[in-house]
């Protein structure tokens, strides 16, 4: 089954539950569905909250009120799967929240980034979770209020390079565009959890992005990780395939994807933490059910490379219904947490469950 239909059951299956079951749900305690949380309802059209599990519902504090209150938001504008930042702004989703949102292209170092929001250079950013983790650990006072999507990582060989499977990495040559990225430490999990050592028995290495396409022609690796747009533009080549995916398995329901937020807007204006919450998540909601009419929003950011309909199936293969908070969020992090651990980017004396009741911040429950 395509990744277009897998995703298209999955919200069927939604909907089915929601219709046969909603008097069930209603009775069993809130916070044992708590995906998604809809505070401002009323102030956002356009989305069909019904297809999306009734869950704990955030508080009923108002919106903002007064001037827009201006904010700093951080994003790699070349990450399609960002795509419903662009949205917020195209359909006035900040605007409806009260909020003067002003982007930042930051692709510096994930320390540096944290540390910008952490100092109040920026007061928000969205990164992946394997990224962050890591980093986090040092202390930064930045909390993770949300999960935005999942579906950003991929593994790509040549129809005859003999990787057919994810196992197949065993004792190949691997590329990577860094050796600590997130990707690499996705499928090292996934290796380790097969019983294969990623340190050992994989040969990764580093391949500054123009020249990967050269050393996977010449036949230097046998394998290459990749993200989309790049990768979704790579796959429309007939010679090369997808090996693996970040949506496989047990994780095509998890975030890779998160929100972070400075923690002294957190603490100190609860409400606007909320607020770019909530928006960010009203728009993520926005594309999911309108992948067509989200996909133009990042055209300006997309290589020219990629067509308009590129961008669209990209935005169908994210799984952008899934935006997990509150408890949902914090397991998510403790998991991924325990999976770094295993394959030693984690100390294997961390308290993962101390980690990410410390680096998580339930928004909608202050």
């Amino acid at each position: 089954m395509s990744r277009d239909g897998k995703n298209d059951v999955t919200r069927l299956d939604r909907r089915t539950l929601l219709r046969g079951g909603a008097a069930a749900a209603l009775a069993a305690p809130l916070g044992v569905f708590g995906a998604q949380a809809f505070p401002f309802r009323a102030a956002t059209p356009g989305i069909d909250f019904s297809e999306f599990p009734i869950c704990r519902t955030a508080s009923n504090a108002p919106a903002l009120t007064g001037a827009p209150r201006k904010l700093k938001l951080s994003w790699n504008a070349g990450a399609v799967c960002l795509v419903p930042v662009p949205v917020a702004i195209d359909q006035g989703i900040f605007k409806k929240h009260n909020l003067d949102v002003e982007l930042i292209n930051y692709s510096g170092s994930t320390d540096q980034l944290l540390e910008a929001i952490a100092t109040g250079k920026s007061d928000a950013g969205l990164g992946m979770a394997l990224r962050w983790l890591k980093p986090l650990e040092q202390g930064f006072d930045v909390k993770i209020a949300a999960g935005t999507h999942g579906g950003c990582m991929r593994v790509l060989s040549r129809v005859n390079s003999g990787v057919d499977r994810l196992a197949d990495l065993k004792g190949k040559i691997v590329a990577v565009g860094d050796l600590g990225g997130p990707d690499k430490n996705f499928f090292s999990i996934q290796l380790a959890k097969q019983g294969i050592d990623p340190n050992k028995d994989v040969d990764w290495r580093a391949y500054p992005g123009n020249l990967l396409q050269l050393a996977v022609e010449k036949g230097e690796v046998q394998a290459f990780l990749a993200s989309d747009p790049i990768a979704h533009i790579w796959l429309k080549d007939s010679a090369y395939k997808e090996v693996a995916s970040n949506l496989d398995g047990e994780y095509k329901d998890k975030t890779c994807c998160i929100l972070g937020l400075r923690g002294s807007l957190v603490r100190e204006e609860p409400q606007v933490a909320r607020a770019i919450t909530q928006a960010l998540l009203d728009a993520a909601m926005y594309t999911a059910q309108n992948p067509d009419v989200a996909a133009p929003s990042f055209q300006p950011y997309a290589p020219k490379t990629a067509s308009l309909q590129d961008l669209q199936a990209m935005v169908r293969y994210h799984t952008h219904h899934h935006h997990p908070v509150g408890e949902v969020l914090k397991r998510e992090l403790k998991a991924y947490a325990d999976d770094l651990k295993s394959v030693s980017v984690f100390k294997a004396s961390t308290d993962t469950a101390k980690f990410a009741e410390r680096i998580y911040v339930d928004v909608f429950g202050v």
